[in-house]
């Protein structure tokens, strides 16, 4: 008798809800200073994540292809400094895209 533990579950429940749009992230983004998150650490997708694992990739890919982008990445970060100047911010991602 094989049991799937909660986080199986979870999982499984997420990936039939698919990713976030940019405005659902946007709201994830500006609620978690305010349920306490002390650091918030932001993706920044790319096109060729090699140095990733294959969730960080494929989710990556899956941005892309949903119309995410380094510049709207940036956008809503400006965004949400306007917002709350405190909360650090860190952007995960490639040094390509940047240069």
């Amino acid at each position: 008798m094989t049991t799937e533990t909660r986080i199986e579950k979870r999982f499984a429940a997420l990936e039939t809800e698919g990713d976030p749009d940019l405005e659902t992230s946007r709201a994830i983004l500006f609620g978690l200073a305010g349920a306490g998150a002390d650091v918030i650490e932001l993706g920044m997708p790319f096109s060729d994540p090699m140095a990733d694992g294959p969730p960080i990739q494929a989710s990556g890919l899956r941005a892309l292809r949903g119309g995410q982008n380094m510049k709207k990445t940036l956008q809503l970060v400006r965004d949400f400094r306007k917002a709350d100047a405190d909360t650090p911010v860190v952007l995960m991602g490639y040094y390509n895209p940047i240069y």
